[in-house]
């Protein structure tokens, strides 16, 4: 038995990257994940298939975080099968790397409504079914960009800079149903994406000075969003935990 048997977990982009590392995670300690997709079902569905054969719990349900309708659907959807959670991860998130000069403000509207606004309203509807567990966790995914802004993502930097004063507030909110909510801030994770970043020369600088001087697996994430998830972590609340490697501190 895991060390989180028994749990309910709504994973929100559950089904690739970060997001895929975390649902399988959470589903090998004993975790029942809800995993959600937007645009890219086959994935979420791979990944429940590959729970389902190492032993675990799971079913997929289609999000647009920042959409208040989808939102509710989903927390509807949760309160009649499930009728409690035990953990959110408000995992889903988009980038789109460019210049601060270059981005037009449909990007950044964008950029923050579903990195920022998903988050909010994620944690926000979820609050009826996460006040039924008595020991709730809310993880939220950041990143580093949030912490020493960019190099070249000003939209995304905000974001997830706003995401850590929102953890804070939802902590100071939460505390009163023992609802703890942290932040997993990642450094560089081995991904398509930080492939792609690396071709700019201000982020490939900035990945020499990692001082384990190697990009985080997916995995590694993962394993702090359970021990957050986890009763090891109770007296931890409204905290950014790096996982970086040492790039930032």
């Amino acid at each position: 038995m895991g060390r989180l048997q028994g749990k309910t977990a709504l994973v929100t982009g559950g089904g690739r990257g970060i997001g895929k590392a975390i649902s399988i995670k959470l589903a090998t300690e004993g975790v029942h994940v809800i995993l959600t997709w937007v645009n890219d079902h086959e994935n979420a569905r791979k990944t429940t298939a590959e729970i389902s054969k190492l032993g675990g719990s799971s079913r997929i349900l289609q999000l647009e975080v920042s959409t208040a309708e989808s939102v509710d659907s989903v927390v509807a959807d949760i309160s009649a099968n499930e009728g409690r959670l035990d953990i959110l991860v408000n995992n889903a998130g988009i980038n789109n790397p460019q210049d601060f000069d270059k981005i037009t403000p449909e990007e950044w509207d964008r950029i923050l409504a579903v990195n920022l606004k998903g988050p909010f309203l994620c944690t926000q509807r979820c609050l009826e079914l996460l006040k039924k567990s008595k020991a709730a966790s809310v993880i939220n995914i950041g990143s580093i960009s949030g912490q020493y802004g960019g190099p070249r993502t000003a939209h995304y930097a905000a974001s997830k800079a706003g995401l850590i004063s929102m953890t804070q507030v939802a902590a100071r909110f939460g505390a009163e149903w023992n609802i703890r909510c942290n932040t997993v801030s990642a450094g560089l994770v081995v991904s398509d994406m930080a492939d792609a970043s690396l071709k700019n020369p201000a982020v490939k600088k900035a990945a020499e000075n990692v001082l384990l001087k190697r990009f985080a697996e997916a995995s590694e994430i993962a394993d702090s969003v359970a021990y957050l998830a986890s009763d090891e972590s109770s007296y931890i609340t409204a905290q950014t935990i790096n996982v970086n490697g040492g790039l930032y501190f």
